[in-house]
C-alpha cells in the first residue's frame, strides 16, 4: 500500500479544498520516518503536539521491530524459523495474528499471511524478482494455510506454524499500526491531525476550517505520478488501498503484480487495478480494529475481484465502504461514502455509485 496518499502529504495537501480554498492557518507538527517498508509521516495539531508525535513515532518503530519479518531480530522471524514449534509471543503479536486468522477465515482464505513462501518463490520480498515455476508453487502452496497454525492464550501467549511454513504480516501490520494511532489520538485528545503509513491513511478530526480531509486515491494507470481517479472526503475515519500498480515486475513482455492469489500462488487476476476500503475510526480498546480490518480487506478483496468484493461489501455486515477502480476503466464507489467522494472529471474513467 504505497501508493495511497494524502495530497497534503506531497505539499499540495490536506489544507487545499477542492476549489482551491485556502484553509485558515493553523500549523501542524509534522515528522517524516522510514518505518514498515515505507515512507511514514505524520501530522498533529494543537496543544502537546509534539510529545504526541514522538509519542507515535515511537510506537511506530516498536511494530517495525515487533513484526518485521525482514529482521532478523524480530518476533515474526523467530517465529519462521521455529516453525513446527509452540513459541511464546508479544501480546500484540498474538492478537495481530488472531486477527488475522479471523480474516483469512472470513475472506475464504483470499487473505492469508502464511502466502509467505510463496512471495519469497516470486522474490517480492526482494529485489531479486522471478516467475517462479508451476511445479515449484505446487509444492509450496500446501503450506498456504493459517488453518494449519496454531494458536495458544496464556502468560504468555504462544504460536506454533506448521512445519514448513512461514508468515508475512506485511498485508495487515500498517493497519494495526493506524489502529494504535487512532488509540494513542484519542488517549490525548488530539483535536485533529493525519497519518500516512505508505497508503494506510488515518484522518483524524477535521481539517482546521471544520470540513474533512481530502483524501486522494492513485490512478494506477499511472503509478509514479500523483495523479488521482477522485478525492474522498473523510472524518475520523481510515482509508488504506491495494493495488497491483504498486510493487511489480516485467518479463517477456508480461506484468506480474505482488499481490497474490492464495488459491493458486500467482498474481491475482480478478478484474481490479486498486482497492480502497474504508471505515470509521472507532476506538474502543487496544487492539486490531477498523486500520487494521481495512488493510485486511484491501488485499482479500483484490484477489476476490469484483462482484465477489461488491456482494463481500454488502453481506458482511463489517460497517467499511469500498473505491473500486476496474481493468476496464470504471470506478466503483460505494454508497456509504458517495456523496463524499468526488471524482477527477479528467481521468477517463465511467464513475458509479453502488449499492
Amino acid at each position: 500500500m504505497r501508493r495511497f496518499f494524502p495530497l497534503a502529504a506531497a505539499g499540495m495537501l490536506l489544507l487545499t479544498g477542492c476549489g482551491g480554498q485556502t484553509v485558515p492557518a493553523e500549523t501542524p507538527t509534522t515528522r517524516q520516518i522510514i518505518a514498515m517498508d515505507t515512507v511514514v509521516q505524520f501530522a498533529v495539531y494543537g496543544q502537546g503536539a509534539g510529545e504526541t508525535v514522538q509519542a507515535a513515532v515511537e510506537q511506530v518503530q516498536e511494530l517495525e521491530r515487533l513484526l518485521d519479518r525482514t529482521e532478523a531480530d524480530s518476533q515474526i522471524s523467530l517465529l519462521n524459523r521455529q516453525a513446527g514449534e509452540l513459541t511464546a509471543v508479544d501480546e500484540t503479536v498474538y492478537e495481530l495474528v488472531d486477527a488475522a486468522l479471523t480474516y483469512s477465515r472470513e475472506t475464504a482464505g483470499c487473505f492469508d499471511i502464511t502466502v509467505a513462501p510463496v512471495m519469497d518463490a516470486w522474490g517480492f520480498a526482494t529485489e531479486d524478482q522471478r516467475v517462479p515455476e508451476r511445479a515449484e508453487l505446487e509444492g509450496l502452496l500446501p503450506r498456504v494455510d493459517s488453518g494449519l497454525m496454531t494458536l495458544e492464550a496464556g502468560t504468555p501467549p504462544r504460536i506454533a506454524l506448521a512445519e514448513g511454513q512461514a508468515i508475512d504480516l506485511g498485508g495487515i501490520a500498517k493497519g494495526y499500526a493506524s489502529d494504535c494511532m487512532a488509540a494513542l489520538f484519542a488517549q490525548r485528545e488530539v483535536e485533529r491531525g493525519w497519518v500516512s503509513l505508505g497508503g494506510n491513511v488515518l484522518a483524524w478530526g477535521t481539517r482546521p476550517d471544520g470540513q474533512p480531509w481530502q483524501i486522494g486515491v492513485q490512478d494506477p494507470r499511472y503509478p509514479n505520478e500523483e495523479r488521482v481517479v477522485g478525492l474522498v472526503g473523510l472524518e475520523d475515519a481510515f482509508a488504506v488501498t491495494s493495488g497491483g500498480y504498486q510493487r511489480y515486475f516485467e518479463k517477456d513482455g508480461v506484468t506480474y503484480h505482488h499481490i497474490i492469489d492464495p488459491a493458486t500462488g500467482y498474481p491475482a487476476e480478478g478484474g481490479l487495478t486498486s482497492v480502497t476500503v474504508v471505515a470509521p475510526a472507532e476506538t474502543t480498546e487496544n487492539g486490531p480494529e477498523n486500520g487494521t480490518l481495512c488493510d485486511a480487506l484491501s488485499t482479500a478483496l483484490f484477489v476476490m475481484g469484483e462482484e465477489r468484493a461488491l456482494d463481500f461489501w454488502r453481506t458482511s455486515g463489517q460497517g467499511f465502504d469500498l473505491i473500486l477502480v476496474t481493468e476496464d476503466g470504471r470506478v466503483l464507489v460505494t454508497a456509504g461514502i458517495g456523496d463524499a467522494f468526488t471524482p477527477d472529471e479528467e481521468s477517463g474513467y465511467v464513475y458509479e455509485t453502488v449499492s
